[in-house]
């Protein structure tokens, strides 16, 4: 009887982490390779930060303005604080009149979660390959984006924590726009001195002379 009840008491502690051991709320989307991608990164993050990324991946088909916010409610019962949620729509009307469609959105469970991460970049990190125009599916461009969006964001929460991720993705992007201002700020120090120390030290040097 005893062993029962400690069984028992066991299987109550676990079957809350059980139920919330996957960070894929929702997914109409993802392939086998992409989900464990998702859940290993998620994984990491979780334990080097001690906050959960969580995904919802849906084709459900939102009407223009759509609170996402609202939405994302619905799984909380799902959740574990810290958290951040990244949804990706693909059918989620933007405009009613162009008939664009496709919505990426955050869901910090708080403001201080929102303050670890830019969310323009991991927004852009998840549509750049959406957007891009060339043989490969849509279905395949929303894995690579869903994949690519949620690496963007566990590396940024990961940075300001001052760890470093192992399972995510490497951003080229993000290396090229980094090289691309370590040249901007080059050429501005160059023009700088061009334009205003070369001349005085021009002046100074011409008038050790004389």
């Amino acid at each position: 009887m005893f062993k029962v009840q400690v069984r028992f008491s066991l299987l109550a502690l676990l079957l809350p982490l059980l139920l919330n051991a996957t960070h894929i709320l929702k997914d109409d989307i993802l392939n086998p390779k992409a989900s464990k991608l998702v859940e290993d990164m998620a994984g990491e993050l979780l334990q080097k930060t001690g906050i959960n990324g969580y995904v919802v991946a849906t084709n459900e088909h939102f009407p223009e303005r759509f609170n996402l916010v609202a939405y994302s409610k619905k799984y909380e019962a799902n959740m574990s604080k810290p958290y951040v949620m990244l949804i990706f729509a693909p059918k989620a009307k933007i405009t009613q009149k162009s008939e664009e469609t496709g919505r990426v959105a955050l869901i910090p469970s708080d403001k201080t979660i929102a303050d670890l991460y830019d969310k323009n970049d991991v927004i852009d990190a998840t549509i750049d390959i959406v957007a891009t125009k060339d043989k490969n599916s849509n279905k395949d461009k929303y894995n690579i984006g869903i994949v690519q969006g949620f690496s963007e964001l566990a590396d940024q929460i990961a940075d300001s924590k001052h760890v470093e991720m192992k399972s995510t993705m490497p951003n080229e992007t993000r290396y090229i726009i980094r090289v691309l201002q370590v040249l901007v700020s080059i050429g501005a120090i160059l023009v700088f001195w061009m334009f205003l120390f070369r001349p005085i030290w021009m002046r100074i040097k011409n008038g050790k002379r004389e």
